[in-house]
């Protein structure tokens, strides 16, 4: 079976638009047209139902689209191997990288690996780190730099680079500046008065938040959410509420609100697969992490 096939499937089933698929593959509407036209022939069977605008997996292409995944994982991981042989730091490297790592702490970082290894490829995709352990554990990435998950999962390996202490904080002229002026050090029941601004409670730094909340037996206050630290961080700046974010998010206009007796920090580093052999860019990649670490 021809792999640009395969490819052209999985962009359009992925992207659900041919036009899409075909800016995803770089080659024409048409193009992608003839290519899953030549695959459901060879299939005896239909892939898509293009109803109106819309384009949606079949049942034969909901069971298709893991197994076409995993054909082109596999001839791409062949063509490392044999590649890796010579020795030679090369090809295309996999990478999942969490958006607070990839804005803050890794862009020195890779400027320095890209120019030491030219003839590496880089394929990244941004997510949030939970996505990131699954795209790990199904093999669509060799490394994942992201904040790492507080339990141990049996077939990661997970390596700490970055300690990220967290810290309360609101803007500057939020009334728990006004109260602390005239009371002790506000508290988590103080906090409790006030909206808050908040990581989704599914990601590690939001269940990280609740367990806090929960061992004081205080509840959390009416919450917003989302999974974007900068977009917290704005929103705290403009005095919408409180957050828990990475101290080094701390700037002109925001200040951290000292919580007596509580100290929260998440990690952040790297994690591959276990049982996965790691090609020598990705060999590389993480040596060359590892050096942020000294």
């Amino acid at each position: 079976m021809d792999t640009q096939l395969l490819e052209a499937f999985i962009a359009v089933a992925e992207t659900g638009s041919f036009s899409n698929a075909a800016d995803r593959i770089h080659v024409t509407q048409p193009a992608v047209s003839k290519r899953i036209a030549l695959l459901e022939e060879q299939l005896n069977t239909r892939l898509f139902d293009r109803i109106a605008r819309s384009v949606n997996l079949t049942e034969a292409g909901e069971a298709l689209l893991p197994r076409a995944n995993h054909i082109l994982r596999e001839i791409s991981d062949t063509k490392q191997a044999i590649n890796d042989l010579s020795g030679d730091i090369s090809g295309r490297l996999r990478l999942a990288i969490s958006h607070h790592i990839g804005l803050h702490r890794l862009p020195p970082m890779l400027k320095r690996f890209a120019q030491d290894y030219p003839e590496i490829t880089f394929d990244v995709d941004f997510m949030d780190s939970e996505k990131a352990y699954e795209g790990i554990l199904q093999g669509r990435f060799e490394v994942a730099v992201i904040t790492l998950a507080p339990e141990v999962h049996p077939k990661i390996e997970a390596k700490t680079i970055w300690p990220d202490p967290l810290v309360f904080m609101a803007s500057e002229d939020h009334p728990l500046f006004a109260q602390n002026a005239m009371h002790a050090k506000p508290t988590l029941k103080n906090l409790r008065n006030y909206p808050a601004i908040l990581p989704g409670l599914g990601t590690y730094t939001g269940r990280m938040t609740r367990a806090l909340f929960d061992q004081q037996k205080v509840p959390l206050p009416p919450t917003m959410t989302t999974n974007y630290l900068e977009t917290i961080k704005m929103m705290v700046s403009i005095g919408l509420g409180w957050s828990l974010l990475p101290e080094s998010m701390l700037e002109p206009g925001i200040r951290a609100v000292p919580i007596g007796g509580v100290h929260i920090q998440r990690e952040l580093g790297y994690i591959h697969h276990r049982e996965k052999s790691l090609s020598n860019a990705a060999k590389a990649f993480i040596h060359s992490l590892q050096q942020e670490h000294h």
